[in-house]
């Protein structure tokens, strides 16, 4: 039999990135926190970043936007060079995700006029569904085996030269299935459609070949692995050559020439800074920076390796411990087609979830009957993860997650 404890041990004294942990604020350490992929922990440098943030809004007043004034443009480059493999002013720091994607996705069909389809996959994000159905004349859906996730020929069946725009995830939210992005790029482009990709289970998490893949647009949040805090800005991401002509919906007064001279008439600039619109939330962007250069510092190649072997070593633990309880992966086994977390699937996944959070473990839920494991590289440990599925195992085996109320609460 195997010794998951000791191996879990080696595992984390072999870890290059095991330093990071102490990085992270961590108040209680009794607690098995496996839900980075929704919200990511709370980094020590950023909770002494926010409260200089807070003393200079109180001493220096309007004068502070000397400085805070380019900070989107600064966490943007931050997150392009360390983190999205893009290249300096193709990332801006921006908005909310669903609000970033509508600005694009209306960007990307102006770019294409007479082509009326916009194509979106049946296991998308929900926000991201329902803004697409509510842009295109003609939304297409392509059929995704919810664990698997979305294939490259799937997608491919359903292009055709009335296409205008292809919007994914990268990431599964779901199942953690991680799309070929260089290759369903590629297919996009063949018919003459764009591309936007939605990051926000990857970026932080896996390696985003935005460039090599010729990606034109993408978004992502900042408040999963990137650690940014809840409900921390967004970012957006267009290629530098697509910059000047996409004519993007919002017309703000961060997007235009000149800002402070106050024009009557809307004029963009050339640059990515054209997809900003409003005053940026400071202290988001202060956290956001932090991720970010946290994450840079770890290196995304270092994250994306460990993030791959504990969900490896998780779905081990599972197939010898849970599978004789019902458990059964709800993820890609393969590590290269899996990004930063892994999804058990269980009949009574919601109870075993209410259960785990009361025996000092955090998973999430999500329908239908998925217990999502989520793994933050930079602080999760093995030994986290062992403690973790041996709480699952003694749940389970003993059947008290019965106890817990069948019945959904509103945030799962």
């Amino acid at each position: 039999m195997t010794d998951f404890l000791a191996r879990a041990r080696e595992l984390d004294a072999a870890d290059a990135l095991a330093p990071f942990r102490e990085r992270f604020v961590i108040p209680d350490e009794e607690l098995v926190y496996l839900d980075g992929n929704s919200l990511g922990r709370l980094p020590v440098s950023t909770r002494e970043r926010l409260h200089r943030a807070i003393d200079e809004w109180g001493a220096d007043l309007i004068r502070g936007w000397d400085r805070w004034i380019t900070l989107s443009r600064e966490v943007g480059d931050v997150l392009a060079t360390g983190v999205l493999e893009a290249a300096p002013g193709e990332v801006v720091l921006s908005d909310s995700t669903s609000v970033n994607l509508y600005k694009l996705a209306v960007a990307a069909c102006a770019a294409r006029p007479g082509r009326r389809v916009i194509v979106t996959d049946d296991d998308n994000f929900p926000s991201d569904r329902y803004i697409l159905q509510g842009l295109a004349d003609e939304l297409r859906v392509v059929k995704t085996d919810i664990d698997l996730g979305v294939s490259t020929e799937a997608v491919r069946e359903v292009l055709d030269d009335d296409v205008a725009l292809v919007s994914l995830s990268h990431v599964a939210y779901r199942s953690g299935a991680l799309a070929d992005m260089a290759a369903v790029t590629a297919a996009v482009h063949e018919v003459g459609a764009l591309v936007l990709w939605d990051l926000s289970h990857s970026a932080g998490a896996v390696r985003v070949p935005l460039r090599s893949a010729r990606v034109d647009l993408a978004v992502g949040c900042t408040y999963k692995h990137l650690n940014a805090g809840p409900g921390a800005p967004a970012f957006l991401y267009v290629r530098s050559d697509l910059q000047r002509d996409l004519r993007q919906p919002i017309w703000g007064w961060f997007g235009q020439r000149d800002q402070f001279d106050m024009g009557a008439v809307y004029d963009p600039v050339d640059s990515i800074d054209r997809f900003q619109v409003g005053t940026p939330p400071v202290l988001g962007a202060y956290a956001a920076l932090e991720g970010a250069r946290l994450t840079a510092e770890a290196g995304i190649g270092a994250i994306a390796e460990k993030g791959t072997a504990l969900g490896a070593f998780a779905i081990e633990m599972s197939d010898a411990w849970l599978a004789p309880h019902g458990f059964a992966l709800a993820s890609p086994r393969a590590g290269i087609r899996r990004g930063g977390h892994v999804t058990l699937h269980h009949s009574r996944a919601w109870q075993l979830s209410q259960a785990l959070r009361a025996a000092g473990v955090v998973p999430d839920f999500r329908t239908p009957d998925r217990l999502r494991l989520g793994f933050g590289a930079l602080y999760t440990r093995f030994v986290d993860v062992y403690a973790g599925l041996t709480r699952l195992r003694e749940i389970a085996a003993s059947g008290s997650h019965l106890e817990f109320p069948e019945k959904h609460a509103r945030v799962t």
